[in-house]
């Protein structure tokens, strides 16, 4: 049987669901005997190929999350939102009661404790959204693993029912939403 190949992203958020996924520690080892990483932190792959599954974690904030998120959606049969940022925009999308004005003169220029207060404008920084969107708004998911973070436990369940062929769904004992 060959292993299925999976793609890991972190959009606009905290990285914790990547850090949930390493936590598996040992399972983690079990796992790669059917799996291996596309782009990943554990490749350091940059694009994303061909892959079965998708896991995307973060909001969509910025125009390079927005591309990152459609190159992942044609590339990966199943893709999956990881995380409350993903589902519903989570801590990222806070910013979403206040314009994009207000946000970065908030941040960059009437901050107290700014020294020299300067809004960057470099061609290098990505266009920044009006708001931040979970990632259903931008492309199809086709499953969510709530959590923020999910536990290893929750990720070990639904890629085991993807190896499987089975159907992902999680006992409600592994659905945390904190």
């Amino acid at each position: 049987m060959s292993k299925l190949r999976i793609a890991t992203t972190s959009l606009a958020g905290c990285f914790g669901c990547h850090m949930s996924f390493l936590d598996m520690d040992e399972q983690l080892l079990e796992l790669l005997k059917d799996v291996e990483f596309n782009r990943s932190p554990l490749t350091d792959i940059k694009q994303v190929g061909p892959c079965d599954i998708g896991l995307i974690e973060g909001g969509v904030c910025n125009a390079d999350n927005v591309h990152v998120l459609r190159e992942f959606r044609k590339q990966c049969r199943i893709l999956i939102a990881v995380g409350a940022c993903a589902i519903n925009g989570g801590v990222p999308a806070m910013r979403n009661h206040y314009t994009l004005t207000e946000c970065l003169e908030e941040s960059y220029l009437y901050n107290p404790g700014l020294d020299q207060p300067l809004m960057p404008n470099d061609p290098e920084l990505p266009l920044l959204l009006d708001k931040v969107h979970p990632i259903h708004d931008i492309v199809q998911v086709d499953y969510f693993l709530p959590g923020c973070p999910p536990t290893p436990e929750a990720f070990l369940q639904v890629l085991g029912a993807i190896l499987q062929g089975r159907e992902p769904s999680l006992p409600q004992a592994l659905i945390h939403y904190d």
